[in-house]
């Protein structure tokens, strides 16, 4: 009997991409065994992701046998289906609304903290000025932080494990703390049990040996 092959996740830089660290740490949350195919960073649609250049995004995807699923909340709907019991969604009806709901709120939102604030794991900005359109991001951002730690308990968004909501916000924690945003102590502990992941510290180990940079996001701040 041929085994079947493992699923690949394409993705992007991992120094750079957002959207590629959501879907690879929801396969990971999923354990999911799957393979890792890198874009090459001049690749049209990678750098189309990256610098905010396109609407519609085909990284990262999933290849699993005969299904092909981009777009990260059609990837989280694919693996919940695929491991109900990994707990991507809570099992609450009311509470999956709410996990969906600011998922696709991160998913579709936060233009200014996108633009101002580029996800960069090497780079580090002590005391950066963040400007009124990207904080009223950040405000909205501690606000659902802050509603789902108090109303489920923490220490993650939706209780006792991770969801799909604290892989779409991953990428706003390492935001966090490469510009240095403040954060009440509530959050801070957050955004750090965040970071602490095991599969936050590999993704985040793996970027510092990237040796492609691109101008355009390592810009002087």
């Amino acid at each position: 009997m041929t085994p079947m092959a493992k699923a690949t996740l394409t993705i992007s830089s991992k120094n750079y991409s957002s959207w590629s660290l959501r879907g690879w740490l929801l396969c990971k949350m999923a354990k999911l065994d799957f393979t890792e195919q890198r874009l090459d960073p001049d690749d049209p649609s990678s750098r189309a992701e990256l610098l905010l250049l396109s609407p519609s995004f085909l990284v990262p995807c999933l290849t699993d046998a005969e299904v092909k699923v981009w777009d990260t909340l059609a990837i989280a709907e694919y693996l919940h289906e695929l491991k109900p019991k990994a707990g991507l969604l809570p099992k609450d009806r009311a509470e999956r609304a709410h996990c969906r709901a600011i998922s696709g709120e991160m998913h579709s939102g936060f233009a200014n903290l996108r633009a101002a604030l580029p996800m960069n794991l090497k780079a580090k900005h002590p005391g950066f000025k963040v400007w009124a359109g990207a904080q009223a991001d950040i405000d909205r951002i501690v606000a659902i932080w802050k509603e789902c730690l108090d109303d489920y308990g923490g220490p993650f968004l939706f209780g006792a494990t991770p969801t799909l909501a604290d892989a779409m916000y991953a990428p706003v924690c390492t935001r966090f703390e490469t510009y240095d945003v403040k954060l009440d102590e509530q959050c801070t502990a957050y955004k750090q049990l965040i970071l602490d992941l095991p599969a936050m510290r590999e993704w985040h180990a793996e970027a510092q040996l990237e040796p492609a940079e691109m101008e355009e996001l390592d810009v002087e701040f």
